[in-house]
């Protein structure tokens, strides 16, 4: 099984979004193996945002990321990666397509409600920087083989 990182931005927590938001994901059939609430430090933001580091909005991006809360979590399943960049949406949410997250919740690109990884190798390492290998679980739902032959 597969896992990616997907954080619930500052905007999307003090709009009361999380339950929402996880729901979607349980409800595809995804299991949830590790989630925290979090203020994100500087450095964290930083090295989250490392590739970026060069371009002139990265402050921006640092100093958003910083400014409250952020619901961090680590997801698993079968392509859950690719399909949660579909349920996610495209970056800027007015060329989200409708049902999706930022689609259905987000205006304005700096303010898009949640991260998600864009690639497994991405995934792997957002989980390291965000996640202690403690603070993941391996389990399996009940429901899994409803959701998987």
């Amino acid at each position: 099984m597969e896992r990616t990182f997907l954080a619930i931005k500052p905007d999307g927590v003090q709009r009361q979004l999380v339950g929402d938001i996880i729901r979607r994901f349980e409800a595809k059939g995804f299991t949830l193996v590790g989630l925290k609430l979090i203020q994100v430090s500087k450095d964290l933001a930083a090295e989250h945002y490392g590739e970026h580091k060069e371009k002139p909005f990265f402050p921006g991006l640092v100093e958003f990321i910083t400014s409250g809360p952020v619901v961090a979590m680590v997801w698993e399943g079968k392509g859950v990666v690719a399909a949660a960049r579909k349920m996610i949406g495209v970056t800027n949410p007015l060329n989200s397509e409708p049902g999706t997250i930022r689609g259905d919740y987000g205006v304005d690109v700096g303010r898009n409600i949640i991260h998600g990884s864009d690639a497994v190798e991405t995934a792997q390492r957002e989980i390291a920087l965000w996640f202690q290998p403690p603070e993941l679980m391996s389990w399996t739902p009940t429901l899994t083989s409803w959701i998987y032959e």
